[in-house]
């Protein structure tokens, strides 16, 4: 193959699969996807494969689950509960050959070699196949797949092979296939389609170009239909096939709008770049972004591709351009989840976003903004004021968790999470906060951050009921631990709508002093007087926390200590949850913890826990946890690694880490994107000790057994900085903005514009 079509030689820059195994295939496919924040495919075999539609056929596994998706696509199928789901679009990569009129399909005849490697470092997907046949034609080649990086409308397929036989009646198709679709095309055309969602009534267009060279002739395609190529020739042995396909995608998010002009274009800027052209500028796109997100760790090259790993999906996550979509729970890997927002983005992803790509957390946060009105209507339906964000979010901000679900037994199950699990409006509270003091945003404050944090305090104020104890009760709630349902206080909820409460009485003030028009302009518009500003102080101080000051513990949720304590120690070999090992009455009557519920308030909110309070409730609640979440085990290394315990921390860390990058058949439906968010903040905010969010960069350093180096890049405040730390120095330069002070292990260091600042601290190795 052309040497540009090479993988990085680095090894911890490339991910490498040989061979077929069904258990694990989709699994597969969801860890080697790309995608650029707007177009996403999975890594389904391109060659041969065979056709893929939907089956009622329970018993019936498919050897691959192509899917391409488009942010934002959203339509409602006709499925029990009827909830919207990202629709598939069509898939642009397959090709199907045909040699001597027989079908050239994996499953028979025997694969001699079938590599995918995923090069993290050029966002690249990159295949090489040796294939004999049941009639003994070996077929040898390379694939290249690539969503660009560069214009997100665009994505590339570059094939090359051979034949081993002269005299081979040889056909090629290069087809979108439309089967599944769920979507009524409205416009089919040579090279180019377009469909509309019957639901939503959005729309989405497709164009494609692609050529096929036979020993450097261009051969002329039949065009029996819209979108599909068919070559016919006799081979000679060894003569080289190369096949070009350009993809351009567009979407359309009102039914008046026509995304096919869109498309069209898209795909003729990047026919008149050619191959070589778009490939570079994806190259160079993709270079930019690992220059200010990469992470190097020296010692450790295990953790090093795994780390890679994670930020190589974050970075394809993200789409900076559209404020009218954020990531899903699975990103756009696979079809779990239905493509729906969860609080893992805000609480999970936004760390990693604001402090490397501050652009993509506005995006996100202002897809939160647009979607208030839907929370505000969801609050008042419950009969709340302010705004309850939605559970399951999907494009509206409408609540998509459906209410009952059909159970495995066949009997209704009652699903409480998206009336009961309200932490997630502080979470997005907790993240516009966060963005804001670590971007210095103050444009975004105004026009919609501080919206944002008036309308969430207005929901706990309703919410938070008072009783006849004098205390301001959440009742009927969910905290992140999801095995205990419908429980009161539970502390995480309502230690974060406390300072919910407290950050919105900072932001009207802080707007009050700095831009009093505005503030007055936005309290008419929201009817705001001070007489409710002394409601929300009321609530902030009446609402319990759960926190016994002799011992400085929170107890999770009102109740928690008289549960029944059980040693997870005895169910260590566990291969299944330990839901299903002690049944679902069992755990909801224990102490055992799904995942970070206290621990997760330690990370978010250490100032909540002074002195010795964040050791001693790790320590209670760390072995109470049974880690039934892939968010858990990195909210845990970030907390363990701040209090010191490296060791403990970097086995959570590899924890975290594995989950997407082991063959578990659990990522058959998408690579989990916030538990790769919780190994950034892990390495980051844990090892690193790194704070953006106060008056000054702090940084307290930790690094774990075996790590000799630790560097990364982050932006603060319009400023771009590089920290590298070891056992026994912290070197920082500031690359970009003006001068800055930092606190290094607890003394504060003057930065100048270009220049680096080493410090001799005996970093914490253990």
């Amino acid at each position: 193959m052309d040497e540009a079509l090479r993988p990085t030689p680095d090894a911890t820059w490339v991910l490498e699969h040989d061979g077929y195994n069904v258990l694990t295939e989709s699994a597969l496919e969801s860890r080697f996807a790309l995608s650029n924040g707007f177009l996403g495919v999975r890594a389904s075999r391109a060659v041969s494969r065979g056709p893929t539609w939907v089956s009622w056929l329970g018993y019936v596994k498919w050897a691959s689950w192509p899917r391409c998706y488009v942010a934002g696509l959203f339509d409602r199928p006709n499925t029990e509960p009827p909830v919207p789901a990202l629709v598939p679009v069509a898939d642009w990569s397959r090709v199907r050959i045909v040699l001597d009129g027989q079908p050239q399909l994996l499953a028979d005849g025997k694969t001699l070699l079938g590599c995918r490697r995923l090069d993290m470092h050029r966002g690249l997907l990159l295949g090489e196949l040796i294939h004999r046949s049941t009639n003994g034609i070996t077929v040898e080649g390379d694939e290249l797949r690539l969503v660009s990086l560069a214009d997100r409308a665009a994505a590339m397929q570059i094939l090359r092979f051979t034949l081993d036989r002269d005299g081979i009646d040889v056909k090629l198709e290069a087809t979108f296939a439309m089967a599944g679709m769920g979507m009524e095309p409205e416009r089919m055309e040579p090279n180019l389609g377009a469909w509309r969602a019957e639901g939503s009534g959005k729309g989405v267009a497709m164009a494609g170009h692609a050529t096929l060279r036979v020993g450097g002739a261009v051969l002329v395609p039949e065009r029996p239909f819209s979108l599909r190529w068919i070559w016919q020739w006799r081979s000679i042995a060894g003569q080289r096939v190369e096949l070009d396909r350009l993809v351009a995608v567009a979407r359309a998010d009102m039914p008046g709008f026509d995304p096919a002009p869109v498309a069209a274009a898209a795909l003729e800027r990047n026919r008149v770049l050619g191959w070589r052209g778009m490939l570079a500028a994806h190259t160079t796109a993709w270079r930019e972004r690992w220059q200010a997100g990469d992470i190097v760790i020296e010692g450790d090259e295990e953790m090093q591709r795994a780390v890679r790993f994670a930020v190589y999906h974050l970075t394809s996550a993200a789409n900076p351009q559209d404020e009218r979509v954020s990531v899903g729970a699975r990103a756009l890997t696979g079809d779990a989840y239905f493509g729906h927002v969860f609080w893992d983005t805000e609480i999970y992803l936004l760390p990693f976003y604001t402090a490397v790509w501050p652009e993509a957390a506005r995006a996100m946060l202002m897809y939160r903004f647009h979607t208030l009105p839907a929370a505000r209507a969801k609050a008042a339906a419950m009969g709340f004021k302010g705004a309850l964000y939605a559970w399951e979010s999907a494009d509206t901000g409408e609540e998509t968790t459906p209410a009952r679900v059909v159970g495995p037994d066949g009997a209704m199950v009652d699903i409480l999470t998206g009336s009961m699990e309200i932490h997630i409006s502080a979470d997005i509270a907790y993240a516009v906060w966060q963005y804001w003091r670590v971007t210095g945003d103050d444009a975004f404050m105004r026009d919609a951050g501080v919206e944002i944090l008036i309308e969430t305090a207005r929901f706990w104020v309703s919410r938070a009921v008072a009783e006849a104890d004098g205390a301001r009760h959440i009742r009927h709630v969910i905290g992140p631990d999801e095995y205990h349902e419908d429980v009161d206080d539970n502390a995480y909820t309502n230690v974060l709508a406390r300072w919910n409460l407290a950050r919105a009485l900072d932001a009207v003030a802080m707007l009050r002093a700095r831009r009093p028009e505005h503030a007055a302009a936005m309290a008419v518009k929201l009817r705001l007087a001070d007489s409710e500003l002394d409601d929300w102080r009321d609530a902030a101080a009446r609402i319990p926390t759960g926190l016994d000051p002799a011992t400085g513990r929170y107890e999770q949720f009102a109740g928690y200590d008289r549960r029944e304590p059980i040693d997870l120690r005895q169910y260590a070999d566990r291969k299944v949850p330990i839901d299903v090992v002690l049944g679902r009455a069992r755990t909801q009557a224990s102490q055992v913890v799904k995942q970070a519920d206290v621990v997760a308030l330690i990370g978010l909110l250490p100032e909540a826990f002074p002195g010795a309070a964040a050791e001693a409730n790790f320590r209670y609640y760390e072995p109470r946890c049974a880690h039934g979440s892939s968010l858990s085990a990195g909210m845990h290394a970030l907390v363990a690694a701040r209090l010191g315990d490296t060791a403990m921390a970097l086995r959570f860390l590899r924890q975290a880490a594995e989950a997407d990058l082991e063959p578990d058949p659990n990522s058959a439906g998408g690579i989990r994107i916030a538990g790769l968010g919780g190994v950034w903040q892990a390495v980051v905010l844990g090892f690193a000790g790194l704070d953006l969010g106060g008056e000054a960069i702090s940084l307290k350093p930790q690094l774990p057994p075996g790590w000799r180096r630790l560097s990364f890049a982050v932006r603060w405040r319009g400023r771009a900085l590089h920290l590298g730390i070891t056992g026994r120095a912290v070197r920082v330069a500031l690359t970009e903005g003006p001068a800055t002070a930092i606190a290094i292990a607890g003394t504060t260091h003057q930065l100048s514009p270009g220049a680096a600042l080493e410090v001799n601290v005996p970093t914490r190795v253990s």
